[in-house]
């Protein structure tokens, strides 16, 4: 048990230990001051700036870097959408897969395009090399970048600035901070262990029957791994993502994978400290994420390791969960890879969430649902500070005082912005379709486990959609052909199609509507004023006001979601309770 907890109490450390390095670097690439890759950049920055066709100093507003990212990601959707219907043909397909049916190549690009990598096929068995590489590979930089521009975008409206331009904060992402640690990064899992090849899968005999051959997928893996991470993207190369031996065969690997996936959101907030000259209001905001983020940790791992007590109960002894886990990591290496997973919006897995003890579920539907610890690729930045300026409304309603942040008046358009996007948007992408499958479970719901757990299946999966953090609970009829519409006779793709198009509702609200929001709320207060600072300012670097933000912050997101997780997680626990007694 203590080793287990000395494993999670190092990785915590190394994250904060890496926080001010890369939060500091992050800010010098988007405050344009010279970093050592300058010299080597440049240049290439130039040759992309003419080939888009942007001025590297045009600032946009709120709408045109709203526009830009629309525009840009349609025609990014439009070239992975024509790669994936087009692999059966295009080369790089070692095992001839043909193209996969409409709505799973329409799904799959809408989920790849809002970092949502949200997957309903088999990797190895779906998608060839080409639509791995050229089409989910690449778009993995893309919609990562385009998350970090932003919460860059954001952070310069909340501190003054102009919002800049988005395809320059693009370039700057991927250049800069993407790709060359992605280079480094791939390197590194190649020496660990971590397959990256062209070649076919290679045909084995089995021990058990050396007459009896196995074919055993590998491909390029070590680069879709590492970008995978880095990116929050999530999505596997194999079905059982980073579980499976070649994504992340030890603990070393196991323990890169989990640092990369939470690097960028922890150090986000650092390089707001840098943006505003008040770094100690960084560490305070950075504060309330790695908070909940620890108490989540201890819930899920305790959950894990003191097992299901029915089991146990039939053992006579008490013995972690290891249902869904691989044993090369345990119940806390697991339980740490699903919260940090979770929180940070990657959705890669190491273990099979569907198999966490209650604990598990309602910790990583809760991350989910708030969204901020430490959130999505830079959107959960910037969620977290919507979240500050909603606090310094309600703390001044409280007090008498004025409402500013950062010296800047917070009125009636700022509070409609923060509420709309934290109150309204997500709930109504969760929660509305999540209903309507639910309404009709045989029909539309594929559910493999009857009661709490398979409430707790529909809302993962909507959920997972609308935070664009794409691990499942899994249990669904969610892929063409189901295998549970199959198993019950049902029609085979009844089911696959109402998720394929339903969580596309979810993943586009989730992504695209909050984003303009952000933009729209960074510009409003970039517009403003600055009002001096006097003995009546609220201040928002003080230890009280960090308090008021994690009770609205906790107050808002039970508020809102709490009767689901007691109908789903809670429930679950209770009923598990009442069978041992």
């Amino acid at each position: 048990m203590l080793q287990g907890w000395i494993q999670i109490a190092l990785t915590l450390l190394i994250v904060v230990a890496i926080t001010p390095l890369f939060g500091r670097y992050m800010a010098r690439v988007f405050l344009e001051r010279r970093t050592f890759l300058d010299p080597i950049l440049n240049p290439v920055d130039r040759v992309l700036y003419s080939l888009v066709g942007v001025q590297a100093r045009e600032n946009m507003t709120g709408w045109q870097y709203a526009r830009a990212i629309f525009y840009s990601n349609a025609v990014m959707a439009l070239l992975i959408f024509f790669i994936i219907m087009s692999q059966g043909w295009l080369p790089l397909n070692p095992t001839k897969v043909s193209a996969p049916t409409w709505d799973t190549a329409l799904h799959t690009t809408i989920s790849f395009i809002t970092n949502t990598n949200q997957q309903h096929y088999s990797g190895e068995t779906y998608m060839s090399y080409a639509s791995q590489m050229l089409g989910l590979g690449y778009h993995m930089f893309t919609s990562a970048a385009t998350g970090i521009a932003v919460a860059i975008a954001f952070i310069r409206g909340l501190t003054g600035r102009p919002l800049g331009n988005f395809y320059v904060d693009l370039i700057r992402t991927i250049m800069r901070i993407l790709l060359p640690i992605s280079i480094v990064g791939a390197i590194v899992l190649i020496a660990a262990g971590v397959p990256e090849t062209l070649a076919g899968p290679v045909v084995v005999p089995t021990l058990e029957n050396p007459s009896i051959s196995q074919a055993i997928a590998r491909g390029p893996v070590a680069h879709f791994e590492i970008i995978k991470q880095l990116g929050e993207n999530g999505g596997g190369f194999f079905a059982i993502n980073s579980a499976h031996p070649f994504e992340n065969p030890n603990p070393l690997v196991n323990l890169i994978q989990l640092v990369a996936l939470i690097s960028v959101p922890t150090s986000l907030i650092y390089t707001y400290g840098v943006f505003a000259n008040n770094l100690k209001q960084a560490w305070l905001v950075y504060s309330i994420p790695f908070a909940i983020l620890v108490v989540f940790i201890i819930i899920t791992a305790i959950g894990e390791y003191n097992g299901n007590p029915t089991i146990n109960a039939v053992l006579g002894s008490q013995q972690p969960n290891l249902e869904g886990k691989e044993v090369r990591f345990g119940w806390a290496q697991s339980a740490l890879y699903a919260v940090f997973t979770t929180a940070t919006m990657c959705g890669a897995i190491n273990s099979l969430h569907d198999s966490f003890m209650p604990n598990g579920g309602f910790v990583t539907l809760s991350n989910m649902f708030f969204q901020i610890v430490f959130g999505g690729q830079g959107t959960g930045t910037a969620y977290l500070f919507a979240y500050l300026i909603l606090a310094v409304f309600v703390t001044g309603l409280m007090v008498g005082r004025t409402p500013e942040f950062l010296g800047r008046k917070i009125e009636k358009r700022e509070v409609v912005l923060a509420s709309f996007l934290i109150l309204l948007v997500h709930p109504i992408a969760i929660l509305i379709p999540a209903g309507i499958t639910l309404a009709f479970p045989d029909q539309l719901a594929g559910i493999s486990n009857p009661g709490f757990h398979g409430f707790s299946q529909v809302i993962y999966e909507y959920a997972s959609a609308a935070a664009n953090n794409g691990s499942g609970f899994e249990g669904l009829g969610d892929s063409q052909p189901s295998p549970i519409a199959i198993a019950t006779g049902t029609a085979p793709t009844a089911t696959a199609l109402w998720w394929n198009l339903s969580t596309c509702f979810s993943l586009l609200a989730g992504r695209y509507i909050p984003i303009i929001g952000l933009l729209f709320l960074a510009d409003s207060i970039s517009r403003k004023q600055p009002v001096p600072l006097t003995v009546g300012t609220l201040r928002t670097d003080t230890r009280l006001f960090t308090g008021v933000t994690g009770g609205v912050i906790l107050i808002l997101g039970a508020l809102t979601f709490f009767p689901v997780l007691a109908l789903g997680p809670i429930g679950e626990a209770f009923q598990i309770a009442k069978g041992i007694r």
